[in-house]
């Protein structure tokens, strides 16, 4: 099993709305064949709690403009990881020092990467 159509666009929405905020190292992983409550992790760094939180604005919101809401997010106060959880997909924005210390990339090596450019 592959993510969707749905959980693809989705991705490369969040992705686009990510980079048009500046946020770098933009990267997914569809998980669909590891867990089941998700398609693909979106994942980007952020440099600042104020950053991140611009991105996860411009996320939500290009995202809503294609009919997805968050069901849930995390985070958001602190601006150091927050987790936006669109059900199709899940886009983590990390400032710099989360990125590299929980590393996800690597618990993710093993699942293909969804093309976000």
């Amino acid at each position: 099993m592959t993510a969707s159509d749905r959980a693809v666009e989705l991705t490369r929405a969040a992705a686009a709305a990510a980079d048009d905020k500046s946020a770098t190292g933009i990267v997914a992983f569809d998980v669909s064949e590891q867990i089941y409550i998700t398609d693909v992790f979106v994942l980007c760094t952020t440099t600042s709690p104020t950053q991140a939180r611009a991105v996860q604005d411009a996320v939500e919101e290009r995202l809503h403009t294609m009919g997805a809401k968050a069901v849930r997010r995390e985070g958001s106060r602190e601006g150091r990881w927050i987790l936006l959880d669109f059900a199709d997909i899940v886009v983590h924005v990390q400032h710099t020092e989360e990125r590299a210390f929980y590393a996800l990339e690597r618990l993710w090596s093993d699942c293909p990467t969804v093309p976000v450019a």
